[in-house]
């Protein structure tokens, strides 16, 4: 059958590029509208600086650290020993896979939910290839990790974002003399934003563009980042002029532009990492196909990239956050619970927190599941009155019905591509 794959290969892979940059649309649309939505929520920034700012940083993540090679199959949900007789049956599944995915994901940004992509992909692929080919196929307990992770996650960077507002409210808000207290404290916040930030970036984002870091010299390197951003915080802070005498509530304000500054910081670091980190889920069945097709059916875990796929990736990214990416942010940035710069700065440092335990320990994680957990905790932090309950039991639905939508919606591309095929 490896013929099909030779008379039919320039098709085969124009498809797959087309569904390809429908998927990485809709991770734009959804993911990467996560990422600015606590900034757009709380008034740091607008929608269009966020557009802007996600633009850029995550089309540099995408293009400089989104990596020369990219895993074929996603996290090893599929064993290929399966499809090394019928290489053909991969190809139309990767196709089925990244069309059921993307068009999950604008249905979901259309409805404001904010879903995993990497859960839409990964759903997508368990369907194919169970129904497809055989449930042997499929790693059925990486998936049950996957769906473990649904509770885990939120709930550590929940726990997160709740400790570090409650800190924030006790050293700073609470007190006699916010605005003191805020020089004085503000500098340590802005260190550890920096040290996880860098720490993200650096694990996430270097390793794609051949800097290896061994895990010591990443811990120094973001301890000496640091530390940078903690004195340059402290000495703009110092610049700052406030009027000490002037109300509480004048007080209060002034405290929020400086964590609106930190906020727009922080933003930018997140949509980075989210850019190098999630581009493979669109551009990773993408290379699966082109390599499969290109090697006349051999199939490899590891496919190096044709020149074309990284910057249709992050274009189609950039695109669907740009074009679709509003409502999303709204749900995450002002449906959950009412959020200002200080609460979204403490919801941000948790989520970068997560991430950074999360890939230390190998946890699989929804880069959207740690913001909805910490933009939680923080309304927690206010008391459970704070949140939307609504809101969040839709969200939670959302994320249940993500893997067998993914999955069946994937099934049936499946049959109808190989129909047409064979």
């Amino acid at each position: 059958m490896v013929d099909v794959l030779v008379t039919n290969g320039p098709m085969l892979i124009a498809i797959a590029a087309a569904f390809g940059f429908l998927m990485a649309w809709g991770i734009g649309a959804n993911d990467v509208a996560n990422a600015m939505g606590t900034s757009v929520g709380s008034n740091a920034i607008t929608i269009k600086q966020a557009i802007i700012i996600a633009m850029i940083f995550e089309f540099a993540g995408a293009y400089l650290a989104g990596g020369e090679v990219t895993s074929t199959i996603r996290k090893g949900i599929i064993d290929s020993a399966y499809f090394v007789d019928s290489p053909e049956l991969l190809v139309y599944g990767m196709i089925a896979a990244l069309l059921a995915a993307g068009i999950w994901l604008i249905v979901a940004s259309a409805l404001g939910w904010p879903v995993s992509t990497t859960h839409s992909i990964i759903g997508a692929i368990v369907g194919f290839a169970a129904v497809g080919v055989g449930t042997d196929a499929v790693e059925w307990g990486k998936v049950g990790g996957i769906v473990g992770s649904w509770v885990v996650t939120p709930a550590i960077s929940g726990f997160i974002a709740f400790m570090i507002f409650q800190s924030v409210q006790k050293l700073i808000f609470d007190t006699d003399n916010p605005l003191e207290n805020a020089k004085r404290y503000v500098p340590f916040y802005m260190a550890l934003a920096g040290f996880m930030m860098s720490l993200v970036t650096i694990t996430k984002g270097l390793k794609h563009i051949g800097l290896h870091f061994s895990t010591a010299e990443a811990y120094g390197l973001a301890a000496i980042i640091a530390l940078i951003v903690g004195f340059i915080g402290m000495i703009a802070i110092k610049r700052l002029k406030m009027n000490p005498g002037a109300g509480r509530q004048n007080q209060f304000d002034n405290v929020e532009k400086v964590f609106a500054i930190l906020m727009v910081l922080t933003a930018c670091c997140m949509a980075f990492a989210h850019g190098s980190n999630d581009v493979a889920n669109a551009i990773g069945p993408l290379a699966a196909v082109v390599s499969v097709v290109q090697s006349g059916g051999e199939i490899s875990s590891k496919a190096p990239l044709v020149w074309w796929i990284l910057p249709l990736g992050a274009v189609g990214i950039v695109m669907g956050l740009a074009i679709f990416g509003k409502r999303v942010m709204q749900t995450i940035g002002k449906n959950i619970t009412h959020l200002t710069p200080s609460r979204g700065f403490a919801a941000e440092l948790a989520a970068a927190s997560t991430v950074v335990i999360a890939s230390g320990t190998g946890l699989p994680i929804s880069t959207t599941q740690t913001l909805v957990g910490a933009v939680l905790g923080v309304g927690m932090a206010r008391g459970i009155a704070a949140i939307n309950i609504g809101v969040v039991r839709n969200i939670v639905v959302s994320w249940v019905v993500t893997l067998p939508a993914g999955a069946g919606l994937s099934i049936m591309f499946f049959f109808m591509i190989k129909g047409i095929f064979n």
